[in-house]
């Protein structure tokens, strides 16, 4: 059987040091397997990982493509607990470079959203749900 689990995302970067000095500069805290050209930080549940784009694809088998900077069809999420993070966490994203394509609005199934980019074009949204369930860590267990 294979296990039910996300435990580790990888972006693919152009630029390891700019991605990391964005999500340095929204407060989160890198791990000890860091390096130079890879940069792994703490989130609850996941440890989101920048790595550069071309040893990924090598390591993939994959090429890159020449296509310009577009949505990639993958959007990470950031949930929270109280619906006034949503609009404070936008607000502090802004503040630290990031292009916010949607401003915080309530959503149709009775939440608040928005949704930034990292300077590397990776589609974030920011989300309170009133059902979602958080265990002792903060990781989402339910929603």
């Amino acid at each position: 059987m294979i296990p039910a689990r996300v435990s580790l995302i990888t972006i693919g970067a152009k630029n390891v040091p700019v991605l990391r000095k964005f999500y340095q500069g929204l407060g989160w805290t890198e791990t000890e397997i860091s390096s130079d050209n890879y940069a792994v930080f703490k989130t609850s549940g996941v440890l989101l990982s920048i790595y550069p784009m071309e040893e990924l694809l090598k390591d993939a088998g994959l090429e890159i493509s020449d296509a310009p900077i577009q949505f990639k069809g993958v959007t990470l999420s950031i949930n929270v607990d109280e619906i006034k993070d949503v609009d404070l966490i936008i607000n502090q994203v802004k503040n630290k470079g990031g292009k916010i394509v949607k401003e915080p609005s309530d959503a149709f199934w009775g939440g608040r959203t928005g949704h930034f980019m990292d300077p590397e074009y990776n589609s974030w949204e920011v989300a309170w749900n009133p059902t979602s369930i958080f265990n002792e860590y903060g990781a989402m267990i339910s929603f």
